[in-house]
Parts: C-alpha cells; structure tokens; sequence
C-alpha cells in the first residue's frame, strides 16, 4: 500500500500543479486561453504516468477496492492542494477547511481499516 499512495502523491503533486499552477504562471499572462490548456495538459501527461500505475497496482496486487483507492486519492489531494494553496497560492486554510479536511481523513479511515464484505 506504501507504493500505491507514494505514486498517488506524486500523480496529486503534477495534476494540481495542472490544474492550478496557470494560475501563478506569469509567463502565462496575457496568452490565450488555449495556451494555458496545452500547458496543463502537457503536465497532466505525467499525472496519468503515476496515476495509473497506483490504481492497477492497488487494485490488482493489494486487493484494495475501487472505493478505497478513489477516497485515498481525494485525501491526497485535498493534501496537497492545502500545501500548494498556502505556499503557492498563498491563501490560508480557514477553522471550516481544516474541520472539512479532517472528515475526508475520516473517510480514509472508514474506508480502509475495515474489509469490504463479498
């Protein structure tokens, strides 16, 4: 399972980058819209390279289920997102972000410390 979440980690890291780093760009300033998504896209390839791999691996050699391996993706990426808002983005993560964070660990804890039934 270290594998799995460790490519997940590292899928989370180029996918927000993707999904948000055009934001931040400034060499992105001022070109059109299209620019910005082939530069997302060309970063998102590498989130796939990971991505994949995790979930094959998960389910396939770990018996982790569909459930499990998606609810351990959304808590790494709210994860690193909150590290990318604070240090990129610079936005501060509020009382009701921080309480809605530590529901979505508690899904990861329902969702993997018990063994779905047949």
């Amino acid at each position: 399972m270290t594998k799995v979440v460790l490519l997940l980690l590292g899928s989370n890291l180029f996918m927000t980058a993707a999904w948000y780093g055009h934001l931040k760009f400034k060499w992105l300033e001022g070109k059109p819209m299209f620019v910005a998504i082939l530069v997302a896209w060309s970063v998102a390839f590498f989130e796939y390279c990971l991505q994949v791999p995790a979930n094959r691996m998960g389910y396939m050699t770990d018996n982790m289920s569909g459930y499990q391996l998606k609810i351990i993706q959304e808590a790494i990426t709210l994860l690193v997102f909150v590290a990318f808002a604070w240090v990129v983005l610079k936005e501060r993560i509020t009382w009701n972000y921080a309480l809605s964070f530590l529901f979505i660990v508690l899904a990861v804890y329902f969702a993997t410390a018990f063994k779905p039934s047949a």
